[in-house]
């Protein structure tokens, strides 16, 4: 079923019954084909789900399991603690 932006618009009940059905409806602007709505196979959100995975919108949870061990390492500084120099600078200002 092809159907204009407007149409669509207007008929929107019509266009959700078709795709139910197991139609496919493609939308034009001005006769040019912009978009493509398709029923989903199958049903549940678990289909839902899989079809964002496959166009890239969620990624899935990873895998139980110990989590990776950061590298993180502290940097070494080298002068005075930032506690003192704070406390230093209060000093001046009374």
């Amino acid at each position: 079923m092809k159907l204009g932006l407007r149409e669509a618009n207007q008929e929107f009940s019509r266009v959700v019954r078709a795709v139910r059905a197991g139609q496919e409806v493609v939308f034009t602007d001005r006769g040019e084909a912009i978009a493509v709505l398709t029923p989903l196979t199958g049903s549940g959100p678990e289909r839902a789900f899989q079809a964002m995975v496959a166009e890239g919108f969620v990624q899935p949870a990873r895998p139980r399991g110990p989590m990776k061990v950061s590298r993180f390492r502290p940097l070494k500084l080298t002068g005075q603690p930032l506690s003192e120099a704070i406390g230093e600078a209060r000093e001046e200002r009374f």
